[in-house]
């Protein structure tokens, strides 16, 4: 079972208090790029795996989308989103993405946002998603870049001259990644960029983009402490089509 730390009182408590939560996908700086690869949604049935706040199932369904189905592990994630949403286009149900079952050709779109990183059995989820969308569907994520996830200790380093550095380590040992944020003993699961995307095809998907995530110019602008940002990538983008 994926592990369920965001019931965690801890971390539930310190993760309400971020910005993407406070703000919404308005809060999340990768949230424009994210947007860029959506198709238009008016008349789609919409899936969105480990939907939080439910806070894309929303604005999912404020595009059109007919139906949406937004889904999670945590209770506490679900009380939320359940109590913000009036919309009856839209339902919340409570699913281990480990375990993951859903009906067959019945999406057009699955969408994802940082929780597949969380998953072991990624091949599985894959198989799982591309036989429920329908012929055409797509399935557009985000995870953390594995060049962020792969340290064993994922901290900056201060070089000689005051320069930040990324500590790169342990990159071609993918598996389980313990980090402490917001909680001790955060699991997450480290794959490389080309056993991602190899795992795509292997399942059948076409992939349509990818995406390492950079501030830009205009985002400096307006957050110009987001510069380090751009010393490695923290978010992997991909768009794909069955």
């Amino acid at each position: 079972m994926t592990q369920n730390i965001y019931d965690d009182p801890g971390f539930f408590e310190g993760y309400s208090q971020l910005r993407r939560s406070v703000e919404g996908l308005a809060g999340a700086a990768e949230w424009p790029a994210m947007q860029a690869l959506l198709p238009h949604l008016y008349g789609l049935d919409v899936a969105d795996l480990g939907c939080g706040f439910g806070w894309f199932c929303r604005w999912a369904a404020e595009q059109g989308a007919i139906s949406v189905l937004g889904l999670d592990v945590s209770d506490k994630m679900l009380a939320r989103a359940r109590a913000e949403t009036t919309d009856p286009r839209i339902r919340y149900d409570r699913m281990d993405l480990e375990k993951l079952q859903l009906p067959k050709a019945s999406f057009d779109l699955v969408y994802s946002s940082l929780a597949f990183h969380y998953i072991e059995d990624f091949a599985g989820l894959l198989t799982t998603i591309r036989q429920a969308l329908k012929p055409g569907g797509r399935l557009i994520f985000s995870i953390e870049h594995p060049i962020y996830m792969a340290p064993r200790q994922p901290k900056w380093l201060t070089d000689e001259d005051g320069g930040k550095i990324w500590p790169l380590s342990s990159y071609q040992i993918e598996g389980k990644r313990l980090t402490n944020w917001l909680a001790e003993g955060v699991l997450k699961q480290h794959r490389t960029m080309g056993t991602t995307l190899n795992l795509l095809i292997k399942s059948g998907f076409a992939i349509a983009h990818v995406e390492e995530w950079s501030p830009s110019d205009e985002d400096l602008a307006l957050h110009p402490d987001w510069v380090i940002e751009r010393e490695r990538p923290m978010f992997l983008l991909i768009s794909t089509r069955t």
